[in-house]
């Protein structure tokens, strides 16, 4: 189950089947002002860096990390190795991050695209995925979990994952969908030019190896939720600016 919750003024999500620091966070309580109003986690958009900076401490004391690191997301599907503080850098152009590192959260920036959150609680390894419709059609999720088993001997059925709040069906048209889509996500259409990419996530965590039990969906819409920051939501009303949402994960310091 995910439950919504406060803490330092801030407003998130976190789901009951992950035992560690993590949370899906809202656009509120943070310190940037209008369009980015007001936890934006993006030093891209056009904020103030002093602003970012500070949702970013927000962030970090809120889950209790020890630091909190991105990547630039490209909407890929390379996955970073973390194996230690020094080695993540915002330069790094990658669209997913595994550790087995305590202390260093792993952010997520979004705007209608998936955070999917992993966390093996056997081997201690977590995983952190942005995933867009690029990324379902390029399955970085399946391609994640599969270097948790190269890189630290993880076993799918032991992991847990949780998908952030998203894109939902009700708002996910894709009027091109037969030339930007597979086959295989046509069953997940639910209404002309509308997919469930939420679904489809869950799918791939299933064939992934993942026991459908331990996957958790926030199924919350980031385009028509206004408590989120929207991409699309943006587009139709002015020219598109607007912040990123922010999902973190982190191994307990112990």
């Amino acid at each position: 189950m995910i439950t919504q919750r406060r803490k330092h003024g801030l407003l998130f999500y976190q789901s009951d089947i992950l035992a560690i620091p993590h949370a899906m966070f809202s656009r509120h309580g943070g310190r940037s002002t209008a369009p980015f109003s007001s936890l934006n986690c993006s030093y891209t958009v056009g904020d103030d860096p002093s602003a970012v900076e500070g949702n970013r401490e927000l962030i970090r004391e809120t889950i209790g990390a020890g630091t909190v690191k991105e990547i630039t997301q490209v909407h890929g599907d390379s996955i970073l190795v973390v194996n230690n503080v020094e080695q993540v850098t915002k330069m790094e152009k990658m669209d997913a991050m595994i550790t087995d590192v305590a202390g260093i959260g792993l952010l997520i920036q979004q705007a209608d695209c998936q955070a999917v959150l992993l966390h093996d609680p056997v081997k201690g390894v977590i995983g952190a995925i942005h995933s867009g419709w690029r990324g379902s059609v390029s399955n970085i999720i399946a391609k994640t979990i599969q270097c948790m088993e190269k890189e630290f001997t993880v076993q799918p059925s032991n992991i847990l994952a949780v998908i952030s709040p998203s894109l939902g069906p009700c708002c996910g048209e894709f009027i091109n969908y037969h030339a930007e889509l597979p086959p295989d996500f046509f069953t997940f259409q639910t209404t002309r030019n509308h997919f469930d990419f939420q679904a489809i996530s869950r799918m791939q965590l299933i064939h992934a190896g993942v026991k459908e039990k331990k996957i958790d969906t926030a199924k919350k819409c980031t385009a028509c939720n206004e408590d989120f920051f929207s991409y699309r939501r943006a587009m139709h009303r002015a020219n598109g600016q607007t912040g990123r949402n922010g999902s973190v994960i982190a191994l307990p310091i112990k």
